[in-house]
């Protein structure tokens, strides 16, 4: 049986739990407050959220993070999409430090709103799925030299299944944030196809930000084309332009 992308819900503390197994937690938050003072004074670090001093990301930039989720309309197909978060303030700031500035620590603060938009998008369905990520452009991956989604999803502890890869012969066109929604469509048409046949196979995909769509039609259309079945796609978050380009017709990546 294949593993469930879905992690456990964290428990709440039990009020009835020992005195002690509170006070241990508080405990040990003062300790790594405490150490994370230290560490400040040696190796200075600005949020990268808000550039507030002392905190790789600060807490109020962590309670933005957790804000409630987006409402995501379906792509064109009917194609359901759950978004994590918004793409803007302290989210966009601290994703294109992930994905832009090779901060790979600060994944692990994105990881919960991936986790809740991929638990959403699940929601009443049975295992098994598998948990697709939809592959960055050449261009990219070339530069980043990593795959953002990836390591969001291994932050999340959460098994991705790389399924889709390249077309032989596809090139990159013009760079994705240059073009509209009708040139993003044509830049991506035929870009992905998958690395094996995929029937009998029920596929989620997964990708950082919803734009325009282009991203996730394409990666749902290579899918289906190898006979898998696609139930929806989740991302990190959704742009606040993208969702009303998506009440036309659908969600997209970077």
């Amino acid at each position: 049986m294949r593993q469930s992308p879905r992690m456990p819900a964290r428990r709440a503390p039990d009020p009835a739990a020992p005195r002690g197994t509170v006070t241990g937690g508080v405990r040990r938050e003062a300790l790594r407050e405490a150490l994370l003072d230290a560490l400040a004074v040696v190796l200075p670090v600005a949020c990268a959220g808000c550039g507030h001093p002392d905190r790789a990301v600060c807490a109020a930039c962590r309670a933005a993070l957790a804000a409630p989720p987006p409402r995501v309309p379906p792509l064109a197909g009917g194609l359901p999409v759950s978004a994590g978060l918004v793409y803007a303030g302290p989210a966009r700031r601290i994703l294109v430090a992930v994905k832009e500035e090779g901060r790979a620590e600060l994944a692990s603060a994105l990881a919960p709103a991936l986790d809740r938009a991929i638990a959403a998008a699940l929601a009443g369905v049975a295992p098994p799925v598998l948990v697709c990520p939809v592959p960055s452009s050449r261009r990219g991956r070339r530069r980043r030299g990593v795959e953002p989604v990836r390591q969001l999803l291994a932050a999340a502890r959460i098994r991705a299944t790389p399924l889709l890869r390249h077309a032989r012969g596809a090139r990159d066109g013009p760079e994705q944030k240059r073009l509209d929604r009708a040139g993003r469509l044509a830049s991506r048409a035929g870009a992905l196809r998958a690395r094996r046949p995929l029937h009998g196979l029920r596929i989620l995909l997964v990708d950082d930000v919803a734009t325009t769509g282009a991203s996730l039609e394409e990666a749902a259309r290579a899918v289906r084309a190898a006979g898998g079945e696609v139930l929806g796609a989740a991302v990190l978050a959704a742009t606040p332009a993208g969702a009303g380009a998506l009440r036309e017709r659908g969600g997209d990546s970077s």
